[in-house]
């Protein structure tokens, strides 16, 4: 382990935004993301299962769940592995929560509906074709006109995979926020661009040596099992690739030994595994790696 944990744990992406006494870093986050487009104030974490009304009805379950000072709605999540319908799955989170303001029995319902939006942190590519592309703002929108349709239901996804932006070429808050999320626990000290107090803040909090033996031993757990994640998702890339391999040898089609690594590191890279894990895997160097 490095000096700060891995916000990209359950544990520690939770302790850095999940926190009641500390959210203010999810406020600022939040605010940062949405960059002017709406002021968050103030957050009241709320309940992350939600049961639905019938027993039939499936349960969902948020990382977090927030309601801002105005009465809207926030879902945000930390997504580690690609879904085949992680598309649908958050656009029936989002559903979930707007069905839930129906009161029941009332049959002169307004529809006058909190505004709800959904924030996923992506460890992963939706598409496997690559982008640079790493920050999507999704609405509903008149495609003719291209005027919103709709102003109170947004998605906002940040492919983490696709930022590639070293420290020096930071910006503007946004990069530091993916900055800091992908790159945190590999660091040793604060980035010296990241002067804003609520950094400082995330910093102090994110440091192990800060956390009590108890925190430590949860943190532990949580690095161990996303470990044992990416292991398994590597491996059965690789079995993958392997079998790809052999089947166009067998079959004379296959363009080469390194080539074929290139493919497997590529599918790799695209499903959020570290580069020194997939080096290993391919025996390619990172540099190379990066580059895909």
């Amino acid at each position: 382990m490095g000096r700060y944990i891995d916000p990209l744990t359950d544990w520690g992406f939770k302790r850095l935004f999940g926190s009641e006494p500390n959210k203010e870093i999810l406020i600022a986050f939040l605010n940062d993301l949405f960059a002017g487009e709406k002021v968050i104030t103030d957050l009241i974490y709320g309940p992350t299962e939600h049961n639905g009304r019938e027993s039939s009805t499936k349960r969902v379950i948020f990382d977090l769940y927030c309601t801002g000072s105005g009465g809207e709605k926030f879902i945000v999540e930390m997504q580690r592995g690609r879904q085949d319908f992680f598309r649908e799955r958050s656009v029936f989170y989002v559903s979930r929560i707007i069905s839930d303001q129906l009161p029941a029995g009332n049959e002169h319902f307004g529809y006058d509906i909190p505004e709800v939006y959904f924030i996923a942190i992506l460890e992963f590519r939706m598409d496997s074709e690559l982008s640079e592309q790493y920050l999507h703002d999704i609405c509903l929108m008149d495609r003719s006109t291209k005027r919103i349709f709709y102003k109170k239901l947004n998605y906002k996804f940040i492919e983490l995979v696709n930022f590639d932006k070293t420290e020096e070429e930071l910006e503007t808050d946004v990069e530091k926020w993916t900055f800091m999320l992908k790159n945190m626990s590999h660091l040793n000290e604060i980035p010296r661009y990241f002067s804003k107090r609520v950094f400082q803040k995330i910093f102090q909090i994110a440091e192990i040596n800060n956390l009590t033996p108890e925190e430590r031993d949860m943190y532990e757990a949580s690095l161990k099992e996303k470990w044992d994640y990416e292991n398994v998702l590597a491996s059965a890339l690789r079995e993958e690739g392997e079998k790809k391999y052999a089947e166009g040898k067998q079959e004379g089609k296959l363009e080469g030994d390194l080539e074929a690594k290139l493919r497997i590191a590529g599918e790799m890279k695209a499903a959020g595994i570290p580069l020194s894990q997939i080096a290993r895997f391919t025996e390619l160097p990172v540099e190379k790696i990066r580059m895909l």
